[in-house]
This record gives structure tokens, sequence and C-alpha cells, in this order.
């Protein structure tokens, strides 16, 4: 999936965890979060990639 131009991918590993991983320039950043229901997974990632970018932005 497509997310503000970041490409990122979320996979269920368990019932209720979930496993993400988004890539911003050449770093890779991966991690697992545990929400019963996928889509709040991709919102959590959403809000991962939100803080990544701002920091890449203002660093």
């Amino acid at each position: 999936m497509i997310y503000k131009g970041v490409e990122y991918t979320v996979t269920a590993v368990a019932p209720g965890i979930w496993k993400w991983q988004f890539r911003i320039d050449d770093r890779v950043v991966t991690g697992k979060t545990e929400a019963k229901l996928y889509l709040l997974a991709v919102r959590r990632v959403q809000l991962r990639i939100n803080r990544e970018r701002k920091k890449n932005a203002s660093g």
C-alpha cells in the first residue's frame, strides 16, 4: 500500500499481532503492533510514517 508517497506493508503474524514495514529514502523501518482489526493496524503504521517524515523534515 502507499500512504503519502511511502510504500508500506502490514502482515498478520498471529491473531491480533501485525508486522509492518516501510521505507523512507534509504532507511527501512520495521515493527510490530497489537490490534484486533486490520484497519487499526494500518492506521497505526500511517501515524508512524507521519512521525518519521516529520522527524526527517525537521532534521
